[in-house]
């Protein structure tokens, strides 16, 4: 019998992952975890980092850098942007 070509959306080749690595890649950031074969066989597992959570420092110095915002005006801003009719 040949080889078995039949492929899960959770498995890519080692061929795949050097033609198409940056598609691949960007699979994994939005989430996908993927196993990697080779000759049929799995060799390897991509997954996404779990995200590092900012400490509260961090956070602070975040909003310190944050524009302000005038509420009257994004007020009218979505408002002109929105169906009133809703």
């Amino acid at each position: 019998m040949g080889r078995n070509t039949m492929r899960t959306d959770s498995a890519v080749t080692v061929r795949e992952l050097r033609n198409q690595g940056g598609q691949i890649l960007d699979r994994v950031i939005r989430g996908e975890t993927l196993t990697v074969t080779k000759s049929g066989a799995p060799v390897a597992e991509l997954r996404p980092l779990p995200r590092r959570s900012l400490s509260a420092v961090e956070l602070i110095a975040k909003a310190k850098r944050t524009p302000a915002v005038n509420p009257e005006q994004l007020r009218r801003d979505i408002d002109q942007i929105l169906d009133q009719s809703l």
